[in-house]
């Protein structure tokens, strides 16, 4: 704040009657007088307060103020970068931007069908099996410290200095989750996904790249420590699979793959724990190739900032869709909230429903993105339905709910550690802001 203002505060002083306007009136010169606006500050005058969030516009012969239009917000902005991505201090990130191609094929999910002959690999501990790929055990801490962009970039340590025909992986990218590689065989391998930041289970979710691929082989990939008894892979779900080569030669992306499939309970447990495996068969397109492998269709966060800045651009729609921050999360990533409605007129009086809607508070359930991401396109379409739509409601949209879990690649957790969906009724904000903030604005 200015020096000079601090000896008064002129904060709540608004114009109020004619005889303040008059006075205001008399620090307006004639040159001011012949322009259509001026902001407070630009007055030098201590009746009226300095702000530059107040427009002074000149309209049939009188002043009249109103308040400025709310700037971008940054995240959104339409003159600058993307928020980046806020992660916990210990996560290592690579550098490398993993990017996948839009793709809808033109056919429906191939569900396997079990032959009755599918085996069941269990792996015991040994000694002379090669560790390929093991991520830092930089979690020690019991809960969330804080964050810093881009997280810890301290180089990974690979246990394979010479690599021949083995396959290299890596996970240390937005939403990736990976933490251990065994090589068992000359073309099998042994996976543990990692649980959700501090805690010990959730393992269900996982997305991974592989490098140094030979085409033609027939490799197997055994996850071994997932904890729920059921499972879509035993009702012919398949991994989801994709090919930097396929994308750029062929224009194809993620598409479900695997034969030899099987999810079953496995001979690891601890304290009445019983764990669960999913293993496959796969053989590359190509050679020398990088591949993904993943639980379910990835969308990130990077992915929905994206999203969002297009509608920013966009003249039309960003004339009935306003996008703002609803809240931060607790490594200070930014929730959105989206308010999509026609603008009132001035001659409507008509009172408006809100309709909320809100996704992705599980990270895992990359699926409920997609979903809202259709039902975006769809609400900010042209069609006269949608503009119907508009027109009656006024849509409040959450697209998601939990950044920093969709970023360290969770299934379910915040980086608290809890199920944001079993946190609705929670006072505590500063451990549950997102679902805290929305609860907030649902009630107002």
């Amino acid at each position: 704040m200015p020096e000079d203002s601090e000896k008064e505060d002129y904060s709540d002083r608004t114009i109020s009657d004619e005889s303040d306007e008059d006075n205001f009136m008399k620090f307006v010169n004639e040159d001011s007088h012949r322009c259509a606006l001026l902001t407070a500050d630009s007055i030098s005058d201590p009746f009226f307060p300095r702000t530059t969030q107040i427009l002074l516009e000149y309209q049939l012969g009188r002043w009249v103020p109103r308040l400025r239009e709310p700037r971008d917000l940054y995240g959104v902005s339409s003159s600058g970068p993307l928020s980046p991505t806020r992660w916990p201090y210990q996560c290592e990130v690579i550098d490398e931007k993993v990017q996948h191609i839009d793709w809808t094929p033109s056919y429906l999910e191939p569900v396997y069908t079990p032959t009755g002959l599918e085996m069941e690999p269990l792996y015991p501990n040994s000694k002379e099996d090669t560790v390929v790929y093991l991520a830092e055990d930089a979690y020690k801490e019991p809960c969330f410290v804080y964050s810093r962009v881009g997280g810890n970039r301290t180089p990974l340590k690979q246990p394979v200095d010479n690599y021949d025909n083995t396959l290299t992986f890596e996970a240390r990218f937005e939403s990736g989750n990976l933490q251990k590689v065994v090589k068992v065989a000359e073309y099998e391998y042994q996976l543990t996904v990692r649980p959700d930041l501090f805690t010990n289970k959730h393992t269900q979710w996982y997305y991974f790249q592989v490098a140094n691929t030979q085409a033609g082989i027939v490799y197997r990939f055994t996850i071994i420590n997932f904890t729920k008894p059921a499972s879509l892979y035993s009702r012919g779900m398949r991994p989801l699979f994709y090919s930097e080569k396929e994308a750029k030669a062929h224009n194809i992306g993620w598409q479900r793959i695997g034969d030899q499939i099987k999810y079953y309970r496995n001979n690891q447990g601890q304290e009445g724990c019983h764990y669960f495996s999913l293993t496959w068969t796969f053989q590359f397109p190509h050679n020398k190739d990088t591949c993904y492998f993943a639980h379910c269709y990835p969308y990130t966060y990077t992915n929905l900032q994206e999203y969002l800045s297009t509608i920013s651009h966009d003249s039309v729609r960003s004339k009935f869709c306003k996008i703002r921050v609803l809240c931060h999360t607790i490594a200070r990533n930014m929730v959105y909230v989206l308010t999509i409605t026609t603008p009132l007129k001035s001659t409507d009086s008509r009172k408006r429903k809100a309709v909320i809607l809100t996704a992705r508070v599980h990270p895992g359930e990359t699926n409920s993105s997609w979903i809202m991401k259709g039902f975006l396109d769809y609400i900010l379409g042209d069609s006269s339905d949608a503009q119907l739509l508009r027109d009656t409601f006024i849509f409040k949209v959450v697209p998601m709910l939990n950044p920093d879990g969709v970023i360290v690649g969770n299934y379910r957790c915040s980086l608290a550690g809890r199920d944001l969906n079993r946190n609705y009724t929670s006072l505590l904000k500063e451990s549950f802001p997102s679902v805290w903030y929305t609860r907030n604005m649902i009630r107002r």
